[in-house]
């Protein structure tokens, strides 16, 4: 199976690639706009700021790549906010795969939201065979509103989308390649999709 990472310069890169290792995939790093639409499915990972990776994004064109891609792709953390209409972070225009914006959390309590948390009201195939209230490990300061294309929902300070899902888009704001077992069930059924 031909899996790409969308190299863009933002993501946690190894520990995605050591993941799918573990199942049997050597996932490839690329920008290429060629490789990466010959995939069979696509990473898009994220881990920084908004307006920055934004940009980095959009200097390589795949701001217009992205979107347009028809087979299944899956963002991580911030490559799940980018593919939102917008984050309060940087005030960065996002993508518009996903109906919803992205809000930073009240300093009410302590942010980032570091550590493990639970995901729950699971309703796609992306989430085969992981039980309700499964923890996922999650590091951000940023969240997706709850929409329509909501397939998992975890509550920090509120109830947020912890995953969206739009046609062949699929976005988790946890990390599946850091959350144990659970985690790497989800990644194999995105390979199973």
């Amino acid at each position: 199976m031909n899996v790409v990472i969308i190299n863009y310069g933002a993501g946690n890169i190894k520990s995605i690639q050591f993941a799918f290792k573990r199942l049997g995939v050597d996932a490839i790093l690329s920008n290429n706009p060629e490789k990466i639409e010959s995939a069979d499915k696509i990473i898009f990972p994220g881990v920084g700021e908004a307006s920055s990776a934004m940009k980095m994004l959009k200097n390589s064109g795949l701001d217009i790549l992205i979107p347009k891609l028809k087979l299944p792709v899956l963002g991580i953390c911030l490559g799940m906010q980018l593919m939102c209409l917008e984050t309060e972070e940087g005030n960065t225009e996002g993508l518009g795969i996903f109906n919803t914006k992205v809000k930073r959390f009240s300093t009410s309590s302590k942010v980032p939201q570091m550590g493990w948390n639970t995901i729950y009201n699971l309703k796609s195939e992306l989430f085969k065979n992981v039980n309700e209230y499964e923890f996922m490990y999650l590091v951000h300061s940023y969240y997706a509103e709850n929409c329509q294309e909501c397939i998992s929902t975890t509550n920090y300070q509120l109830e947020y989308a912890s995953a969206l899902q739009k046609n062949n888009f699929y976005g988790v704001q946890f990390h599946p390649e850091k959350s144990s077992q659970a985690g790497e069930q989800i990644l194999k059924n995105f390979l199973e999709l």
